[in-house]
């Protein structure tokens, strides 16, 4: 498992979903997930200490977790499959850690309340993630060797599926200026 941080969520230029990026502050490795406005709004709340007269689901479901006598320890983004993300929430119980299935959108939102660890499987990472090429500023596929600069074969742009089209669309240039 990899840990990665929540980088940034932007609204895609194609069709305007919202997407979370992830990166892993080691090398640089980002992992980009579309998640629904509302999941977004829930995270970036919580990310810019908004405070909300209301809890929203999110709070509720921390709320409840914490009322049962139990924390959240971490998540995990562990598998990908068709294009769609699946996670799991690792709890610290009275009885001992327990794994709850999770969409990765709600589990990142309850991390940032608990503020838990967030991790990618490495095979997720390989699948999906990217990096980029700091001379060509293209996105290159996170399991290519690190410094190569090699440009993408079409083989491995297809690999990347629908998250092609996403890492096309992405401002590149305020990628490494942000919070400078």
């Amino acid at each position: 498992m990899i840990e990665m941080a929540i980088d940034s969520i932007r609204a895609s230029l194609v069709n305007y979903q919202r997407v979370v990026i992830l990166k892993e502050q080691v090398t640089g490795r980002c992992l980009p997930i579309w998640i629904g406005p509302s999941e977004a709004d829930a995270i970036a709340l919580k990310l810019h200490h908004t405070k909300v007269p209301r809890p929203l689901t999110h709070d509720l479901l921390s709320s409840v977790i914490g009322t049962l006598g139990a924390s959240l320890v971490y998540i995990v983004i562990n598998d990908l499959h068709d294009d769609t993300f699946y996670a799991k929430l690792t709890l610290s119980t009275s009885q001992g850690e327990i794994e709850v299935d999770s969409r990765p959108s709600d589990a990142m939102a309850l991390a940032v309340r608990a503020q838990a660890p967030i991790y990618v499987e490495e095979t997720v990472l390989n699948k999906a993630g990217f990096i980029m090429d700091k001379e060509s500023g293209k996105p290159m596929p996170a399991d290519m060797e690190l410094g190569k600069g090699k440009a993408l074969s079409e083989e491995e742009l297809q690999r990347l599926s629908a998250f092609h089209d996403f890492i096309n669309t992405l401002d590149l240039q305020d990628f490494d200026n942000r919070g400078k």
